[in-house]
C-alpha cells in the first residue's frame, strides 16, 4: 500500500488541474521515485471510481554525429557555399571535398550556387547571392541546448530524414535493476499434436513394443487387383461397386503384375483349388486393372505377404497405420477418408484363439478393456469376426474394427506353405480415439467443423493406464 501523505498530496495535485499531471514530474517535484507515484496510482484506482489514468510515452530529441559535427562547423550546403571564391570553383575540385557531394545538391535546391556547364576549363560552380543563413546549423543548436520544443515537428522530421536527429525513448536515461537470466521466462507458444496422431503414436509403440515390423503404407492408390482380387475378393462383390469405392479416370488402369501369380489367382476365382471350388466365374483381367484409392491397407498385407513367399519363409509380424479410403454416408461414426491400423501375423499353426489374445493384449496396452467378438464374413478371412469395444460417451457398443484368418485361397496362390496360417485385423484409428476423448461424434475430431482449441487443450489422454 503506498505512503497515505503520497496518496493525498497526489489527490490534491490531480484535483487542482483539469487536464491531468504527469506522474514523472509530481515524483521530481516531490523528490521520491517514479515507482512510488506508480505505486501510489495504483492504489487509487484499485478502490474503484477515483481516479483514471493512462499510459503515456515520453521522447526526446537527441542530435546524431553528423548532427553534432553540422552542429560545430556548420551544414554541408554553408561549407561548400564558403569554399567557393568569387572567381568560382571547377566542379571536380569541389566533389573532391568530404562535404561536396551533399552539400552541392543542397546548395543548389536552396538556390545558393549556379553550374555553368560551358565554361572551358569543364563545369564550374559560381556563387548566386552574397550571404546565406544556416537555418540547418541553427535548428540543431537549437536541440543542442534542449529546446527542441521550438521547432516544428516537420523542421524535427526533415532534420530527422537527413539522419541529423534521432527520436530517443527516456529510458536511456534510467537505470535498470540487473537481468535475471536464471528467472523462468513465459512459456513460448508452440504447435500441438492432434488427438489423432497423439493415440497414432501409442498404437505404432505398441506395436513395435510387440515387435511388429511396420509395412510401407505410401501408395494411395490401388490396382483393384491387389485390393480386391489378390484377397479372394470376387469381381463381383458388392464393396466393388461405386457405391462404396472411389474410382479413378485418370490413370484408370494398371498393368504390371506378377503374371504366374496372377494367373493363379484367376484361376482360384473362376475354377477353384487348393481344396476350394472357387466362386465359378468368368474372371476378367479388365476388372483387376482398374485403379481405386485403397479402401483398406490389407492391399498392403497382400504385396507384402506375396513377397514374403517369393524366399524362405520366416515367421513375420507386420503392421501398418494410415489412410484408406469409402464412398461411405457421412454420419456421426463414419467418414469417407480415415486411417486404419492393420496387424498381421504369419506363422506356423496360429488359431483363432492366438488372434483373440493378441487383440486383448494390444487393446488393454491402450486401456480398452472392454471388448467384444462377434462372428462375421469376410471374403479373405475365415473365420472371421468383428470386434466391438464400449463407448462410455453413446452408451453403447461401437465397432472398432474386423479380424480373422485368412483364407487358403488367398495365402496358397501367393506361394506360401500349407501348414502356414496368417491372422489379420484391421481397426479404425479414429474411434478408439473418439472412445479414449469422450468425443460422440467424429466430425468433431475430424474435418473443417473441428474447433482448433480442441487440439490445443486435449491432454495426451483421458484415461489413467500406465502406458499413456
Amino acid at each position: 500500500m503506498a505512503d497515505t501523505g503520497v496518496l493525498e498530496t497526489l489527490l490534491q495535485r490531480v484535483e487542482k488541474v483539469d487536464d491531468g499531471v504527469d506522474s514523472l514530474a509530481v515524483a521530481t517535484s516531490l523528490g521520491v521515485d517514479h515507482q512510488v507515484i506508480v505505486g501510489a496510482v495504483k492504489s487509487l484506482q484499485a478502490l474503484g471510481d477515483v481516479i483514471s489514468a493512462e499510459l503515456r510515452s515520453s521522447k526526446h530529441w537527441e542530435l546524431t554525429e553528423e548532427g553534432t559535427e553540422i552542429a560545430e562547423q556548420g551544414s554541408h550546403e554553408s561549407r561548400v557555399f564558403s569554399c567557393i571564391p568569387q572567381e568560382g570553383l571547377a566542379q571536380s575540385e569541389l566533389m573532391k571535398l568530404p562535404f561536396g557531394k551533399i552539400g552541392f545538391s543542397k546548395a543548389m535546391s536552396s538556390k545558393w550556387i549556379r553550374v555553368d556547364k560551358a565554361h572551358e576549363g569543364g563545369p564550374r560552380i559560381f556563387r548566386t547571392v552574397e550571404s546565406i543563413d544556416d537555418q540547418v546549423r541553427e535548428k540543431l543548436l537549437l536541440v543542442q541546448k534542449g529546446h527542441s520544443t521550438q521547432l516544428e515537428e516537420k523542421e524535427k522530421n526533415e532534420l530527422k530524414k537527413r539522419k541529423l536527429l534521432s527520436e530517443v525513448g527516456n529510458w536511456k536515461e534510467k537505470k535498470f535493476k540487473p537481468y535475471n537470466f536464471e528467472a523462468m521466462g513465459v512459456a513460448p507458444d508452440c504447435g500441438h499434436l492432434h488427438p489423432l496422431m497423439k493415440v497414432r503414436t501409442q498404437f505404432r509403440q505398441i506395436f513395435l513394443e510387440m515387435g511388429f515390423t511396420e509395412m510401407p503404407t505410401n501408395n494411395f492408390i490401388e490396382s483393384s487387383f491387389w485390393n480386391f482380387d489378390s484377397l479372394f475378393q470376387p469381381q463381383q462383390h458388392p464393396a466393388r461397386d461405386q457405391h462404396d469405392t472411389f474410382f479413378l479416370s485418370d490413370p484408370a488402369h494398371a498393368h504390371e503384375f506378377p503374371q504366374d501369380y496372377l494367373e493363379r489367382v484367376k484361376k482360384v476365382h473362376s475354377e477353384g483349388g487348393y481344396g476350394s471350388q472357387g466362386y465359378k466365374y468368368d474372371w476378367k483381367i479388365e476388372e483387376a486393372q482398374k485403379n481405386i484409392l485403397r479402401t483398406h491397407t490389407t492391399a498392403v498385407s497382400a504385396r507384402m505377404l506375396y513377397k514374403l513367399a517369393q524366399q524362405k519363409f520366416t515367421p513375420v509380424k507386420y503392421f501398418s497405420i494410415d489412410r484408406v479410403f469409402r464412398n461411405e454416408t457421412l454420419d456421426a461414426t463414419h467418414l469417407a477418408e480415415f486411417h486404419q491400423i492393420e496387424g498381421v501375423v504369419a506363422d506356423y499353426g496360429l488359431t483363432l484363439g492366438d488372434l483373440m489374445g493378441v487383440l486383448h493384449q494390444f487393446f488393454t496396452k491402450l486401456g480398452i478393456t472392454k471388448l467384444r467378438f462377434k462372428p462375421a464374413y469376410n471374403p479373405y478371412t475365415e473365420p472371421s469376426m468383428e470386434v466391438f469395444s464400449y463407448h462410455e460417451g453413446l452408451k453403447k457398443w461401437v465397432e472398432v474394427g474386423n479380424s480373422g484368418v485368412f483364407r487358403p485361397e488367398m495365402l496358397l496362390p501367393m506361394g506360401l506353405p500349407e501348414d502356414v496360417s496368417v491372422i489379420a485385423w484391421g481397426l479404425s484409428l479414429e474411434r478408439p480415439t473418439m472412445i479414449k476423448y469422450g468425443i460422440n461424434n467424429i466430425r468433431e475430431l475430424v474435418g473443417h467443423k473441428v474447433n482448433l482449441q480442441m487440439v490445443y487443450d486435449s491432454p495426451i489422454c483421458r484415461n489413467p493406464p500406465t502406458h499413456f
